[in-house]
């Protein structure tokens, strides 16, 4: 299936809102909160909200020969229930994604990998924030010692990538990056064949 084209007369470049004004109103070591005034793009005066991230989001699809991938569970606070996720952390904006990859997928199964693609760049919500995300797939896997934050208390579960697959279409998974990334990876590995 060949992708279409979009509108021939569409600027993509045209941004109808315009800002009045900026205030900052909360900000920690993971996020920055502000408020804008602005004209929607009807002109009528309004607010907007947004939140900025200050480190990139990055997953990871771990695949070893057999075709297994592993996902890491944790009980997550802003939801209040536990979740089933691709090995996922983040990365400061200076620093190479790919660099970022690396140390999460390390530090949360222990596994280190000699191949990795980079295979989705997404936005995780971008009516609200600007966060920024990138999944890769990391093959040639050896297994390391995990090296756990403070703020985790993880469980790694090692299933068939098909089974996996399964978990986000029955909505077992629902984090945004580890559908996306799931589902990415299945569609480049059939690519392959």
């Amino acid at each position: 299936m060949t992708p279409t084209q979009p509108p021939a007369d569409l600027d993509e470049t045209h941004n109808p809102w315009q800002t009045i004004s900026s205030e900052p109103k909360y900000q920690n070591p993971w996020i920055r909160v502000r408020e804008d005034q602005v004209l929607n793009p009807q002109g009528g005066a309004g607010i907007y909200g947004v939140v900025s991230m200050k480190n990139k989001a990055i997953g990871i699809v771990p695949l070893d020969s057999e075709g297994n991938t592993w996902l890491v569970g944790q009980y997550r606070y802003t939801l209040n229930e536990y979740c089933w996720e691709i090995p996922m952390g983040g990365g400061p904006v200076g620093l190479d994604v790919l660099e970022s990859a690396q140390r999460e997928l390390r530090e949360e199964t222990g596994l280190l990998a000699a191949r990795w693609t980079r295979i989705a760049r997404l936005h995780t919500s971008n009516s609200v924030t600007d966060e920024e995300g990138f999944v890769f797939l990391a093959e040639g896997l050896t297994q390391g010692d995990t090296e756990p934050e403070e703020t985790e208390d993880l469980r790694l579960w090692k299933l068939p990538l098909a089974q996996a697959i399964e978990l986000v279409m029955s909505n077992r998974i629902t984090d945004a990056i580890s559908v996306a990334g799931l589902l990415k990876a299945e569609k480049v590995l059939a690519g392959r064949e």
